[in-house]
């Protein structure tokens, strides 16, 4: 593979104060997000005086090739977004809109990423608990690692895949449609009734798929698509393409989102091989996503656009056999023979009775709590009681989240460590270029200005601003930088890096 890919996600939190006069959204995740510059171990959580560069946003530019108008706000520094920081770890932490939300850094695999996805959510109860000691003695924030409030919004669980700019667009939204369509009988997160108009259902397996409109467009919040066109790669936009996947639940379970950017990433080498092409087009993939979200079976077949009938996992089969046809033995790391292990598995267990993954997968391990509910006390269909049920089941605390106990009682599959995910808080990934961010935060907080995902700012001796730009996400590791970063001054590291610059 000429570039391989990195991937990272954003994930929207909710959240609401309990006992308050009345709910603020964004006063709460503006108190959570600054009490994070308040918790401090032996070294600093944030660097808490280096803002965030808005120099190379460009929300509104379309990967169709236009610069759109309205569609999408003109930038994040118009909005709350200004309560922003930029962690040690290589991630991003600020306030969107009426939301926390947290960036992972960039990572090299699937494994990384769900670690780092994983650190954001300790970030978020460390916050939290350092928030809730500013409030009332009656008050307490809770916080929703999920996409619904059941008062008809709908907040994101976004993907980002950083791929080769020489894959056209209409091939990567021919190859990807019915792929995201049908991924979510592995990803979904579950969810009890329907919101936004959708068809009456008990129980779905995905929060979002009741909220999307379209097939393909810009917008992120209103009439959602389900391939998104922002064109903002965050890197040489002459080499990268940055995918902005908008389709996708929260997910809890470790499993989930192991496999969700896992499989993901190969379906989209896939593409870029060529090999996927028009093979599975959907006739009415807006359409398909809420059907299958109502189809606990998994096995309801929908219509593709040469008329044939396929259930999802058989179109999840036919993309996984490409994979194991198609990856070279080079591509095929151990983290990527693991995720085909797995992917074989979950579409197996599928079609044999989906509750046999009720350890596994985030929307059976949630069917399986509500069921055993709504027997235990009567309650039908999506009853206020078990809408209660279902946002418990996100919550982060870890003596009331659902999830959370469950997996502490070793109910749930787990695939990384407790110390793994401390450690993810503090320290970035060493593969990309969210190791020399994170490092240089960490090493000379004080003499960086400001920092984006592809620049960093440094302050000079005499109080000039020195650029450095991070335009390839594959640089800037540890094994390029690593002696140079723990061997040098912030000035001598402009100097040196400036100096290879010119050679």
């Amino acid at each position: 593979m000429e570039i391989p890919i990195i991937m990272g996600t954003e994930t929207e939190y909710g959240i609401s104060v309990k006992n308050a006069r009345e709910q603020d959204p964004v006063a709460a995740s503006t108190l959570v997000v600054n009490a994070y510059k308040t918790c401090r171990g032996d070294v600093p959580s944030t660097a808490t005086s280096v803002t965030w560069d808005y120099d190379q946003e460009s929300p509104l530019m379309d990967a169709r090739g236009f610069l759109a108008e309205t569609e999408t706000p003109v930038s994040e520094a118009d909005t709350s977004s200004a309560v922003n920081d930029i962690l040690i770890n290589g991630g991003r932490y600020y306030v969107d809109h009426a939301h926390p939300e947290y960036c992972t850094p960039e990572c090299a695999n699937a494994r990384d990423l769900l670690l780092y996805e994983k650190a954001g959510e300790l970030i978020l109860e460390v916050s939290r608990r350092a928030a809730e000691r500013l409030l009332l003695d009656n008050q307490e924030i809770i916080i929703y690692k999920n996409n619904t409030d059941y008062k008809g919004h709908s907040y994101g669980a976004h993907e980002n895949y950083l791929m080769s700019r020489k894959v056209a667009f209409d091939a990567i939204v021919d190859g990807l449609m019915p792929f995201l369509v049908t991924r979510i009988i592995i990803t979904g997160s579950g969810k009890v009734g329907a919101e936004n108009g959708g068809q009456a259902a008990d129980y779905q397996i995905s929060q979002r798929a009741d909220f999307f409109e379209k097939e393909v467009g810009l917008s992120t919040m209103v009439n959602r698509p389900l391939i998104n066109t922002r064109d903002e790669p965050h890197a040489d936009d002459k080499l990268y393409r940055r995918l902005h996947v908008i389709v996708g639940d929260s997910n809890m379970s470790e499993f989930s989102i192991y496999l969700k950017a896992g499989i993901t990433s190969i379906a989209l080498q896939l593409i870029e091989k060529g090999v996927v092409e028009k093979k599975f087009n959907l006739k009415d993939p807006v359409a398909a996503i809420k059907r299958i979200s109502r189809d606990l079976s998994c096995k309801e077949q929908i219509e593709l656009a040469d008329g044939q009938l396929w259930s999802p996992i058989e179109v999840q089969r036919a993309y996984l056999k490409l994979a194991q046809q198609h990856l070279t033995p080079e591509e095929r790391t151990p983290v990527v023979e693991d995720v085909l292990e797995k992917w074989q598995f979950v579409l197996d267990n599928l079609e044999i009775d989906p509750t046999r993954l009720s350890r596994y997968l985030d929307w059976v391990i949630k069917k399986k709590l509500i069921d055993a509910y709504r027997k235990r006390h009567g309650y039908q269909g999506d009853d206020a009681h078990v809408r209660m049920l279902d946002l418990q089941y996100h919550d982060i605390r870890p003596d009331k989240g659902l999830y959370i106990r469950l997996l502490k009682n070793g109910h749930v599959k787990r695939l990384l460590s407790h110390e793994e995910i401390v450690h993810a808080m503090r320290y970035p990934p060493v593969d990309t270029r969210a190791y020399f961010r994170g490092t240089c935060l960490r090493r000379f907080p004080k003499h960086i200005y400001s920092a984006s995902w592809n620049s960093m700012i440094f302050i000079g001796k005499s109080g000039g601003l020195d650029k450095i730009m991070m335009d390839r996400p594959h640089f800037g590791t540890q094994k390029i930088v690593g002696d140079l970063l723990n061997n040098c001054t912030a000035e001598e590291l402009v100097k040196e890096i400036r100096g290879n610059a010119s050679k």
